[in-house]
């Protein structure tokens, strides 16, 4: 039996994809502006690519960095990118029209609008800086789709601990690289967290996969009497618990792999920032029963990270993260729904979602055991 939405769906496609209509609506003055903003989407979606090398390029090249200390010619952008005078002037174009730049004199440019919301978040920039592997990776969409790969893409070999079996945490140059990139784009999420969240009503709070300690260096702003733990990869709590020290931060340092290593006890509050998302379902799970396992009644699990279903954020969990997280090798984004089933799987007694300000950043889980 075919449902009104069907039907619905049915007759409006017939209608918007008949060229007569497209040419009426482009012509008639009420439904002119809505014609317009839709054929600009969907050229965005046709070009979007471009789009992303532009300003892969421009930060790259150094032209972001150099325009974010002020205006500049473009003689001295095009030196500074390695550029012919054509190439400058078509790149600077470009940015241009993404707002990344804007002229401000005959030949003097200055960061635009998007470009200045880019330098203040370094997190981003790292990103920007880390998509050349997805680009590569993406090359052949459905070849990634199919499975048809023999041997694991350039994201996979970044992100070694999500394929491999532990081995890898032993040594800090194999895990510095992504150890760097995570450090780098925490703090937009741990501000987003910290505000979430009442640190200061815990004694003792442990980050599982902390990484480098970020994510502990932002909460100890907000709750230095904090006594905390990083459980990580061999090689990364010591990278972690090292740069922490440097911070005059204290930290005891738990090194393990949670896919065969037990969760540390001791601690009433346990942080899972940008975790659960990495792993395929069967794993994320496990590590949510031994999360429980580890916590006494009435004690906390918190879990950050972007999710699927968010309002005015679905292409960032189901179009970037479904792609990159497929590339890498292991994960998914989940709705918090999804996430409240796996805890209440795992033998949590309750589960609530705690408000942020930028839902597309990181969405904030508080679970009572």
């Amino acid at each position: 039996m075919v449902g009104w939405k069907q039907r619905w769906v049915g007759w409006r496609n017939g209608i918007i994809s008949s060229p007569a209509f497209q040419s009426w609506a482009s012509r008639f003055p009420l439904t002119r502006p809505v014609s317009r903003v839709r054929a600009r989407r969907l050229f965005d979606i046709i070009a979007g690519f471009t789009y992303s090398q532009t300003l892969f390029a421009c930060v790259e090249s150094g032209i972001v960095a150099r325009l974010q200390q002020g205006a500049a010619a473009s003689a001295e952008l095009g030196t500074l990118a390695r550029l012919g005078p054509d190439a400058t002037r078509r790149l600077l174009r470009a940015a241009a029209a993404l707002g990344l730049i804007e002229r401000v004199g005959d030949d003097l440019w200055m960061l635009g609008e998007q470009g200045v919301a880019l330098v203040g978040n370094p997190g981003a920039i790292a990103m920007i800086r880390h998509h050349h592997l997805l680009y590569a990776d993406l090359a052949d969409p459905l070849s990634l789709l199919r499975g048809e790969r023999t041997e694991p893409g350039a994201l996979a070999g970044y992100w070694p601990y999500a394929l491999g079996d532990g081995s890898e945490g032993e040594d800090q140059a194999a895990v510095s690289p992504y150890s760097q990139l995570m450090a780098a784009s925490q703090p937009m999420v741990a501000d987003q967290v910290v505000h979430a969240w009442r640190f200061d009503r815990h004694r003792r709070m442990l980050d599982v996969g902390g990484g480098a300690g970020a994510f502990i260096a932002a909460v100890a702003k907000v709750a230095p009497r904090l006594d905390f733990g990083l459980f990580d990869l061999p090689a990364v709590t010591a990278i972690g618990a090292r740069q922490l020290g440097e911070q005059g931060i204290k930290v005891n340092p738990h090194p393990g792999d949670f896919r065969n290593d037990a969760i540390p006890t001791g601690y009433d509050l346990i942080t899972l920032i940008r975790i659960l998302h990495d792993h395929d379902d069967e794993l994320a799970q496990a590590l949510l029963i031994k999360v429980r396992a580890s916590l006494k009644p009435g004690d906390t699990l918190l879990i950050a990270e972007p999710m699927a279903g968010t309002s005015g954020a679905e292409a960032m969990a189901d179009a970037y993260f479904g792609f990159y997280l497929l590339a890498m090798g292991s994960g998914r984004a989940r709705t918090p729904q999804e996430i409240g089933a796996m805890l209440t799987r795992a033998g949590f007694a309750s589960w609530r979602e705690r408000p942020t300000g930028l839902p597309i950043v990181t969405r904030v889980i508080a679970a009572t055991a």
